[in-house]
């Protein structure tokens, strides 16, 4: 019975000691190594005064180190709240103050820009802090009060009232989360993933935590590479990597490039991928230069432990095909409440609900919001049974896969019609020329917007829409862009959309 990832670590470093664990373009780390960077990374927490149970603040670099030094806050039996450092000032600020921590840890290259934050407590440079601290001097004892349902994690995510929200997950929760996914993906120790979120993104955990669990290893590609299709392929090449965990703007970005026509991947063997909603025409072209590639969809909130769902994608997609998002992982169960709180009829909408252990601990320092989207479900008056409402529709299809229809706030009501906005943009991406978009609307001027990339004319799309779509769902105002506003994680900034037009 594992406890923590600890034991995961503990285990993985003794059964694979040698064998690569972390890797980027410039450095490698065995399990081995980094077991005693996560004990090197403790023991100097703990004599700094770090008390069980408490925050740690870390923004690192995209390398090899920074997963490291997230198992050295375990160590320490603290938890990480990872910062990216290229945020704006202001976003970190409010990050901070919403952790309240007493230590933060950074890399050196963003030392000076972590001091400008008027951050109140500690901050400590890993770099030094790997020169310090003394992996044979660590007390076991440290960690003796982590249980399952300890905090192993606070990923922030942006919130509704523009203050950021902390997802607190536990140990048990992402051990949950990562032994469901090996389930489907059934890595072994001559897997190499190829990681490409942001390793404070909650997609990472997959990347940090598969190789712990399995023997596999990650390598972390360079981030300006996904905008270089000569070099990314080739990374994958030369790093043999046979599995990614990408976010649907990674697949799609290396498609429209023309990554393919450069090499293909040659070791591939697994693409699971998530986010929102992929362009067919972009997975299309992965489907039909790796024949031989397993596919999979899946959906999932950070408040979940990243996804909860998957469905494998054996069939070639066509223009008009739409992916359902499958069936519940193990340690998840999936339902939907309609707006009276019941239970929809097979093929009627309902907003996703999520059960199971795999449920954060709620939102960090914010009960509201916790008790808010974390309820007691409302079809079981019998004991405590608690999910997470998670703002997304979706129908039971005949056949039992779950399709995702849209966010309840991307349901708009235009004309004295409701329209998803989400088929909006399914409709604008099959025209010829059209790389990205989003729809929009501006309930004030009762207007439809599509911002788009890519070298159609406005012209056409409008052309398309008014020959394929009823005329209450032609985009009024159909604006190019050269680059589609994104947050770190790849999503599309909507707020920056917004602010174009109000």
């Amino acid at each position: 019975m594992y406890t923590s990832v600890l034991d995961w670590l503990d285990h993985a470093s003794a059964d694979h000691t040698d064998r690569i664990a972390y890797a980027d373009a410039e450095q490698r780390l065995t399990f081995g190594q980094v077991d005693q960077i996560s004990r090197a990374v403790g023991d100097f927490l703990l004599n700094k005064g770090a008390l069980p149970a408490e925050p740690v603040v870390v923004m690192g670099a995209r390398n090899v180190f920074t997963p490291a030094c997230y198992l050295g806050v375990v160590r320490a039996g603290c938890f990480y709240a990872p910062a990216d450092a290229e945020l704006p000032a202001g976003r970190l600020q409010q990050i901070l103050e919403v952790i309240d921590a007493a230590y933060m840890i950074v890399s050196r290259t963003y030392l000076d820009k972590a001091q400008a934050l008027g951050f109140s407590g500690k901050i400590f440079v890993l770099e030094d802090i790997l020169e310090e601290g003394d992996p044979a001097a660590y007390r076991e004892d440290a960690v003796c009060g982590i249980t399952e349902t300890s905090p192993l994690y606070v990923i922030f995510t942006s919130g509704s009232t523009g203050k950021p929200k902390g997802v607190i997950t536990s140990h048990y929760s992402l051990m949950c989360y990562i032994d469901a996914v090996q389930s489907v993906l059934q890595l072994d120790e001559s897997d190499v993933l190829g990681n490409q979120a942001p390793l404070d993104y909650i997609a990472a955990v997959r990347d940090i935590y598969l190789p712990l669990y399995t023997g596999a290893s990650s390598f972390i590609i360079p981030k300006n590479e996904f905008a270089m299709p000569d070099r990314l392929f080739g990374t994958l090449n030369s790093q043999k990597v046979t599995t990614l965990c990408w976010s649907t703007a990674g697949l799609e970005i290396a498609a429209r490039l023309g990554a393919f026509k450069i090499q293909v991947p040659e070791h591939l063997r697994r693409v699971i991928f998530s986010g929102a909603v992929i362009s067919n025409k972009y997975l299309r072209i992965w489907q039909d230069y790796l024949p031989e590639v397993r596919f999979f969809n899946q959906y999932g909130p950070t408040e979940a432990t990243a996804s909860c769902t998957v469905y494998e994608v054996k069939e070639k997609v066509e223009e008009d095909t739409r992916l359902p998002i499958g069936r519940p992982y193990p340690h998840y169960r999936i339902l939907l409440l309609d707006e009276q709180g019941k239970e929809p009829a097979v093929g009627n909408p309902g907003e996703i609900c999520v059960g199971g252990p795999v449920l954060a601990l709620g939102y960090y320092r914010d009960p509201e919001r916790t008790r808010a989207a974390f309820i007691q479900n409302p079809l079981n008056d019998r004991y405590r049974d608690i999910i997470y409402r998670t703002g997304d529709l979706g129908r039971i299809r005949e056949d039992g896969l779950l399709e995702f229809l849209g966010r309840k706030d991307r349901q708009i009501k235009h004309l004295g019609h409701r329209i998803e906005l989400d088929e909006i943009e399914i409709e604008a991406g099959k025209a010829e020329g059209v790389d990205t978009c989003c729809a929009m609307y501006d309930p004030k001027k009762s207007l439809l917007y599509l911002f788009y990339c890519g070298q159609a004319t406005s012209k056409e799309i409008a052309l398309m829409f008014r020959a394929d779509m009823p005329a209450f769902m032609v985009p009024r105002k159909i604006i190019r862009l050269e680059g589609m506003p994104t947050l770190a994680n790849g999503k599309i900034d909507m707020k920056a959309l917004r602010e174009m037009f109000s």
